[in-house]
């Protein structure tokens, strides 16, 4: 990860903030069922959109999938007359599936997410048995990001940053002023992502938090969840760097790297594994695509007994 990615996000942050770009117009869908908050980003002049961390409705005791909550998004770009260049992933998602295949075959856009998805296409592609038909080289996507690079959103300028430390692959989307840090961080009053999954680090996201929390304070941030931390009765996605960085309570300005890591160790013993990770991390891994129906047309999902 380099200074210079860094020293670029900042930029985007300071040149949007200073009018040398239009501020991108942002509306949050919150799915309660998973607490996952997806995202639409425009540029206001041209109307380019990009949907960050779309959500397919899925129900693990029926194991039927529905539409409604990207329908809703669907509704929304049409409605506002937008056109959709990028399908923006964070990373492969443990608790929600990925609605992107549908999104792209309604609106377009190329899907995207970070180049370490092939190690996590690795793991789990041996843990769920995929056999050789399933490819662990990221094809499943239209575009591996590296950090560092960067792509236009209309004339919105957009960066990406690699955050590992909850997974491998997490990215950093950083579009004008707006931050989409997908799992690494929650609000405030809430604290950090979980470290403890395959190829999770929690000394990598502890470097990687503070990476983000160097960006310029006035960065607005958008969460990828939120749990409502105990007293709050609201949900919230919405923040800055700022306000990150004086009242993080697991990493705010102040918490040394080992305070940190002793902290999120502890607590990641005590947390259970998040309901649908087993449907999620299957279809995640390959894009957000179903896997192929078997000989009777039926599409199964695959639970590893005993294995984690």
């Amino acid at each position: 990860m380099s200074d210079e990615a860094l020293a670029l996000a900042s930029q985007v942050i300071e040149d949007c903030r200073a009018g040398e770009m239009p501020a991108p117009v942002i509306r949050a869908f919150f799915d309660e069922a998973t607490f996952t908050a997806s995202y639409v980003v425009h540029d206001p002049v041209t109307r380019v959109a990009a949907i960050v961390d779309s959500v397919l409705d899925f129900d693990a005791a029926s194991g039927r999938t529905q539409r409604g909550s990207a329908d809703a998004i669907v509704a929304y770009v049409e409605r506002e007359g937008l056109t959709v260049d990028w399908l923006l992933e964070t990373h492969a998602h443990a608790d929600h599936l990925s609605a992107a295949p549908y999104l792209q075959e309604r609106l377009g856009g190329k899907l995207a997410i970070g180049r370490e998805i092939v190690h996590v296409q690795e793991t789990f592609g041996k843990l769920f048995n995929a056999g050789t038909e399933f490819e662990r080289d990221g094809s499943q996507f239209d575009r591996l990001f590296d950090d560092g690079d960067t792509f236009q959103l209309g004339q919105v300028q957009a960066t990406v940053l690699h955050v590992p430390g909850h997974t491998p692959a997490d990215l950093a989307y950083v579009i004008g002023d707006a931050v989409f840090p997908g799992d690494t961080i929650f609000m405030p009053d809430f604290g950090t992502a979980r470290a403890d999954f395959p190829g999770g680090d929690p000394h990598q996201l502890y470097r990687s938090i503070r990476r983000l929390l160097s960006l310029p304070r006035e960065g607005r941030l958008f969460l990828c969840h939120d749990y409502k931390a105990p007293g709050r009765d609201d949900y919230a996605w919405e923040t800055t760097i700022g306000a990150q960085r004086d009242a993080n309570v697991h990493v705010h300005d102040g918490i040394d790297e080992d305070s940190f890591v002793a902290m999120r160790t502890e607590r990641d013993r005590s947390l259970a594994m998040p309901k649908l990770i087993m449907p999620a991390i299957q279809v995640n891994m390959r894009g957000g695509h179903l896997p192929e129906p078997e000989p009777n047309g039926t599409r199964y999902l695959k639970i590893p007994l005993d294995a984690v």
